[in-house]
This record gives C-alpha cells, structure tokens and sequence, in this order.
C-alpha cells in the first residue's frame, strides 16, 4: 500500500504520529528520536529531526509539562548514574570545606530525587584516561566537576568530553569551558556591604582575594559607589598565608591609615590576626564573611551551597535530556543568590 502524504499545507497542529506517518516508523521511535535518547540509531533520529522541521513539528509545552509533572510525583526509581569527578587530593590531604560538602549532599540529594546515582570518583586515586573508560563503560553520561583542584587539574585537558554532559561547580576550574552554577559572589558581597551599612557602620573595609575566580572584591567596589568618597575605603588585597611576617605588617598599616570600624572578608585567619594585633570583635570593628560554612566569623553570607549542588543536578539532567554533550561553544553562568545570617561579631551601632 502506498504511503499516504501529509500536504504542504496543513493548518492542523503537526502531531508524532505525522512524523512516523512520514518516517514509515513507530510514534514511540519518533518520541525516543526527538528526546534523543537511546533506542534509535543516528540514521533514523536524523530522519526524525529532518521530517520535524520539514512539517513544523513543535512540541505542546502543557503535555510535556504533564509528562514532568507525572514523572516528578512517581515514586523515583534509580535509571542511571553521574559522576562526581573528584580532582582534588585525597580526603585526608585536602583542606576541609563545609561548602564543599553540602555541594555534595544537595547534589546527591536531588539527583536520586530525579532518579539517578551520584557516584565520587577521585583523580587521586584513578588516572584520568581509567576514569574515562569506566564512564563510557558503565555508559554514565553526566559529569559534576566540583571546585577543587590540584596539580591534577592539568590532566582534565587530555579528557575526551565529546560523550559527556559536563557541569562545573564554580570557576576555579580553568578548562573545561562548560556550563557551570556557582554564588553569586558579587551580588552577594554588596548585600554584605549593604547589611553592614544599615547596622550603623561607615567605614566598611575589605580584605581578602582578587583573582579571576573569585568576584568579591568587584562587589565590594560596585557597592561603595552607594556611599561618599570620604567613606570609601581601598581594599587590602592580600593571599594566604595571611600570618606571614609581611602579611601581618601589611594588615597593622592598612588598619593604622584606614581606621575601619567593620571589615568584610573571604579570610577565616583574619580574626585571629586582628586579636593578635590587639583589637577587640566587635568592640573595636566589627566583622561579617562572605562564607558563614567555612570561616570562625558567625556574621555574613551563606552561599547555600546545599542549593547550588541541587542546581547542578538539575542543569545536568536537563543537558542529558536534550543531548547536549561535549564542551559547548558558549557556556552558560547559572548564579545561585546567597542569604544574609546575622551573629555576633557585627551588632547593630548608634
């Protein structure tokens, strides 16, 4: 029997079964071709696609948004795996960071809530090229990259990404250029500025990093256009180990001609350096952070790393939906808002 044609001029809304009219093939094979998942070959998923935009195929977003919908309210069931591709040191050798594990729990979190498993892998005990044959092994086909680097980090740029759907949490990875989530560091730091201001302070300093991953120090800037010039303060831009000789002597100068009365940091060790140096907290200045998890100061941002690693997840089941593997030509920034935690070390001032 002959193939029945649809006119070129069909009004009604293009439907799967057009498509595998067309195609000569099952509206499920045409489902699995559009959604790019596995189940049909390149040949036929190229047909697919070329048919589609031939009758002008587009998808109803009510009934993909009721696909969501009942797929979120089933009960989640494990489909597949992601990797946590470790780069860092071994657990043991590393700096411990609470941000850094609550990216962990909030991805693990959500990714068996959208049904899949988060598997660590570590760099420092698996050579990169075994980890890439283990993945496509396995046919796990969606990689985090949190912010943790090593000497290791360099070997990421032999790693064939052309199979993978690649998310990095935060910059401090150079390469890969993927899409990545991270706080949003900026906005972040002049709510700190703002909050600050608001408890009665004036003379708001800022000592911590400038580099090319870490955006406080911009917030920092932009905010103080919000205040006179004569309440402006320069930033002490100083690097870790911020308890050598020259550091502490650098820091007693910055604080003899600026005479802040608060000061934001990205530096945990600047408290103890201040007390040492003879000023009380928050007698004498008061003090907020732009990381509440990981410094001694109780005062400042939370990043809600938790959310970001959730965020992660839910970028990267979005990319392995659509297909989108290898290093794009353009990354995506997805920003994370953090929130203000109020605490001891910066109590409201006349």
């Amino acid at each position: 029997m002959e193939k029945k044609k649809i006119a070129p001029t069909l009004k009604r809304k293009v439907t799967l079964a057009d498509i595998a009219l067309e195609c000569g093939i099952s509206k499920m094979s045409v489902s699995l071709a559009l959604r790019k998942r596995h189940g049909v070959s390149e040949a036929t998923r190229a047909l697919v696609e070329r048919k589609a935009k031939e009758l002008g195929y587009r998808p109803d977003p009510e009934l993909a948004a009721l696909h969501r919908y009942r797929h979120n309210a089933a009960t989640p069931h494990i489909q597949a795996s992601l990797a946590w591709l470790d780069i860092s040191l071994r657990p043991a050798e590393r700096p411990q960071r609470k941000e850094f594990e609550l990216y962990w729990q909030g991805a693990k979190e959500n990714a068996h809530q959208l049904g899949y498993r988060l598997e660590r892998f570590n760099l420092a005990d698996t050579p990169i090229q075994r980890i890439h044959t283990i993945l496509t092994t396995r046919n796990i086909r969606g990689i985090i990259l949190p912010p943790l680097h090593s000497e290791q980090a360099s070997g990421l740029e032999a790693f064939d990404w052309s199979d993978f759907a690649v998310i990095r949490l935060g910059q401090t990875i150079p390469s890969p250029k993927t899409h990545y989530v991270a706080s949003a560091q900026m906005k972040n730091t002049v709510m700190a500025f703002q909050q600050v201001r608001q408890r009665g302070y004036q003379r708001i300093g800022y000592v911590g990093s400038r580099n090319d991953s870490r955006f406080f120090s911009a917030g920092y800037l932009w905010a103080q256009n919000a205040v006179p010039q004569t309440q402006r303060l320069p930033m002490l831009e100083i690097d870790p180990p911020i308890e050598s000789r020259s550091k502490r002597e650098a820091l007693k100068s910055w604080l003899r001609e600026h005479r802040p009365d608060a000061i934001i940091t990205d530096k945990g060790a600047l408290l103890p350096q201040l007390q040492n140096l003879g000023y009380r907290i928050p007698e004498d200045i008061g003090l907020a952070t732009t990381s509440v998890h990981d410094t001694p100061i109780d005062t400042g941002i939370d990043q809600r790393p938790y959310e970001i690693g959730r965020t992660a997840i839910r970028l990267i089941a979005s990319l392995i939906a659509e297909g989108s593997y290898g290093i794009p030509e353009y990354g995506d920034e997805m920003l994370v808002e953090g929130r203000w935690v109020d605490g001891s070390m910066l109590p409201p001032r006349p």
